[in-house]
């Protein structure tokens, strides 16, 4: 008898790919792996002469160095840009040692952010997969500044607290309060869920208690009214030369008219923009961005009035709020694009291909700023260079992109129809979900 040939394999068909694909990105050790190499090369390019990392080594450090030997606690003993809670993440690299605080700081902000990716990938869900993908991509088109600032902490809370909220409200609603005590942008995500869902008067109430534990601790070591002076600190200070508001005296500098100067504040340790006009526009940053996100709150409050489920209010209303609070602000810092993420991530996991356009606008917004901020930034300093003003100019007009796609969504008569293909959370790690839980379509968690 003769020898049968070897079966041949058949080659890989258009459909298995993609499906291999899939699977492969949805493996947890894929997603991992994945979230490992992300925060390695974050922490690296950081490490790399201090890229993105100047705050904690010069700021935060000496802060927590005085507070740990009593010597001047801030937002206790002085006045302090931040609220109260931000000193719990300031001082817990010294655990690590004063000389292996950088190395604290980076640990701690990569364990916050895997807590927030195991919250958010447990289950497998399809959306939630894909967020995480998303999101490792920000972080890495933002750069290391995603990974070297305060705004990282409340970022990861952020996204844990919006995960939760339909899940376990109260935890959620603690997580976010205690996001705001840290850095004050949450609240914009506070407000945003009292509007979209019908337990706002338990949120509130959950919000205010934790806040009143919170402003109790230093309140009873005498801090007094410095508990509150970050609301204060704000006020009196120039335009930063990275806000939206600054481009038109950027182009003047970078053109050389006379009067328009870019210039170092060595209190708020910023570099900021002068010129005819800015302590005007200056002076009414403030109540513009006031009255933005009144009208952004007002168009929310319509949309749920004309029967607009919450999975179509929450994710565009977090994200016009959040988005406000940068465009409409005289401080620009290139951290604050982390704001974004938590928005962005909770849209795609309730609404899928729905939240394509503001995630993709999302994650260009965070390229142009990886490119100004760390490495390109001296392009906009002295004399800015046109280049570089011409990529923060984009970068700005983002914001508005941005702000105007979440506006249009909400002021669109978009009823449960529309949303019928939304998917709630069925898993909330660490919390216990029940036996046979699966993503929940809105319609059937509103009936």
């Amino acid at each position: 008898m003769g020898m049968e040939a070897a079966p041949v394999p058949a080659p890989a068909t258009p459909d298995a790919v993609p499906g291999t694909m899939r699977r492969l990105a949805a493996s947890p050790l894929s997603l991992w792996i994945g979230f490992l190499l992300v925060h390695l090369l974050l922490a690296a390019l950081a490490l790399h002469q201090g890229k993105g990392l100047g705050d904690v080594m010069f700021v935060y450090k000496p802060w927590a160095e005085l507070a740990a030997i009593g010597k001047q606690i801030v937002g206790v003993d002085s006045d302090w840009v931040y609220p109260f809670g931000a000193l719990v993440p300031i001082m817990l690299p010294l655990l690590f040692g004063a000389d292996n605080y950088v190395g604290g700081w980076l640990t701690m902000v990569t364990l916050l952010n895997a807590a927030a990716f195991a919250v958010l990938i447990v289950g497998r869900e399809p959306r939630r997969i894909i967020a995480a993908w998303w999101w490792l991509g920000f972080l890495l088109l933002l750069g290391p500044i995603a990974v070297g600032r305060l705004d990282s902490v409340s970022a990861s809370l952020a996204i844990v607290g919006l995960l939760w909220l339909t899940l376990h409200e109260k935890a959620a609603v603690v997580v976010l309060t205690v996001a705001t005590w840290i850095k004050v942008w949450p609240a914009a995500i506070l407000v945003a869920a009292v509007i979209a869902l019908r337990s706002r008067w338990r949120i509130v109430a959950v919000g205010a208690v934790t806040s009143a534990i919170i402003v109790a601790v230093p309140l009873i070591f005498g801090a007094g009214l410095h508990v509150l002076s970050f609301i204060t600190m704000q006020t009196g200070r120039g335009i930063q030369i990275e806000a939206p508001v600054a481009t038109f005296w950027m182009w003047q500098a970078a053109f050389q008219v006379p009067g328009s100067v870019v210039y170092y504040d060595t209190t708020l340790l910023t570099f900021q923009v002068t010129g005819d006009g800015t302590i005007l526009a200056g002076a009414l940053m403030n109540p513009l961005l006031a009255v933005t996100a009144v009208t952004v709150a007002l168009i929310g409050i319509r949309s749920l009035h004309r029967g607009t489920p919450y999975t179509r209010i929450l994710p565009e209303l977090s994200l016009a709020l959040v988005t406000a609070f940068i465009a409409f602000n005289k401080v620009g810092s290139p951290q604050y694009i982390t704001w974004l993420a938590a928005p962005v991530i909770i849209g795609l996991v309730y609404q899928g291909r729905g939240f394509k356009t503001p995630a993709v606008l999302v994650l260009v917004t965070a390229a142009l700023t990886q490119v100004i901020y760390p490495y390109l930034y001296d392009g906009l300093l002295g004399t800015p260079v046109p280049v570089m003003v011409a990529v923060l100019t984009l970068r700005n007009l983002s914001y508005f992109l941005i702000l105007g796609w979440c506006i249009g969504a909400l002021w669109r008569k978009r009823h449960a129809d529309e949303a019928a293909g939304d998917l709630l959370p069925a898993h909330a790690w660490p919390f216990r979900a029940a036996p046979d839980a699966h993503p929940v379509p809105v319609r059937e968690a509103v009936d």
